[in-house]
């Protein structure tokens, strides 16, 4: 069963730092690019990071960079979201989806089922 799971969400004070993590199960996840999305209330659906299933390029959103890196372990078929400096604006639902091809704005093959993410004191 081809499945993507996230982890690593919570509610975090300001300025802390989360670690998230996109699991894969059913298929490689080191051939696919693999993105992290997230989804506040009354916001857009914004494309956070994305990194790159053969050379590793990354590309962090404006909003993010600076603050989140994204990196993958493919022996543990896991990519993972490191947020530091976290902002109240942070607070969402953030999902993470594979592609078969390159990095994108919205061509996914697999999405996860998200986790939240909560930045207040």
């Amino acid at each position: 069963q081809v499945q993507l799971v996230e982890s690593g969400g919570g509610q975090v004070q300001p300025g802390g730092s989360l670690r998230l993590s996109c699991a894969a199960s059913g298929f490689a996840l080191d051939y696919y690019a693999v993105g992290w999305f997230r989804q506040a209330p009354g916001k857009e659906h914004e494309r956070v990071s994305c990194i790159s299933s053969s050379d590793g390029i990354t590309y962090h959103a404006e909003s993010v960079k600076g603050r989140f890196t994204i990196s993958r372990d493919n022996a543990k078929n896991t990519v993972y979201l490191q947020m530091n400096s976290l902002k109240p604006e942070d607070t969402a639902v953030y999902y993470c989806a594979a592609s078969s091809g390159v990095c994108s704005p919205h061509r996914y093959d697999y999405w996860g089922q998200g986790t939240q993410v909560t930045v207040s004191s």
